[in-house]
């Protein structure tokens, strides 16, 4: 059985301000475009069977630079619709809402966690058959890849909140003894390790 390759997008000006970022579609700044890129080496191998993205252009982009031929794009897999609250920080929300959580409370106007993990759970339905061929990638956001490894592991959407996700990080979801789980979390890429002609091969 396959594995799945979880891709947050480079950074945006919103994601590095706090922003909550969903419909908005954003470029990537700069430093985003270099994070991408930095995926390039850590992917390079891998051999996707297939490459879903966000339709959002930061997640686009993002594959792109790091080299991925992108098989399809998925609205499943873009960010959770902040619908009110998109383009503000949760300190600013915190002023009119103390104690209000995305992951608990959901966004008005928006989606709430149980819609979120709906369309997730349509996501991985539809990638599940793929991976009797091989390794999947998906390019998205860091809440929607949150819900998504929590839902993985047959955890609520709200578990998702106990799952930091960085900007231009892999995370890797796979299987132990037939049953699902995260292999590897929020890690910045590394370029896979080779061996020199003086390195002693045992």
């Amino acid at each position: 059985m396959g594995q799945i390759t979880l891709i947050r997008h480079g950074a945006t000006a919103w994601s590095t301000a706090g922003r909550h970022t969903s419909y908005t579609d954003l470029e990537l700044t700069p430093d985003g475009e270099r994070q991408a890129r930095s995926l390039g080496p850590a992917l390079v191998e891998e051999g996707f069977v297939a490459v879903l993205a966000s339709p959002r252009l930061r997640a686009v982009h993002t594959a792109r630079l790091a080299g991925l031929g992108i098989t399809d794009t998925d609205e499943d897999l873009a960010e959770w619709n902040y619908g009110d609250h998109e383009g503000r920080t949760t300190a600013d929300i915190h002023q009119e809402q103390p104690g209000w959580s995305v992951w608990t409370d959901g966004c008005p106007g928006g989606e709430s966690p149980n819609e979120v993990g709906e369309r997730i759970d349509r996501l991985l339905a539809r990638v599940h058959p793929l991976l009797d061929q091989g390794r999947v990638a998906l390019i998205g956001h860091a809440h929607s890849l949150r819900v998504l490894a929590a839902r993985w592991i047959g955890l609520p959407p709200s578990a998702g909140g106990l799952l930091r996700l960085d900007t231009g990080t892999l995370s890797l979801l796979g299987h132990e003894h037939a049953r699902r789980v995260v292999l590897r979390w929020n890690h910045p890429p590394t370029p896979p390790a080779r061996l020199s002609p003086t390195t002693a091969r045992h």
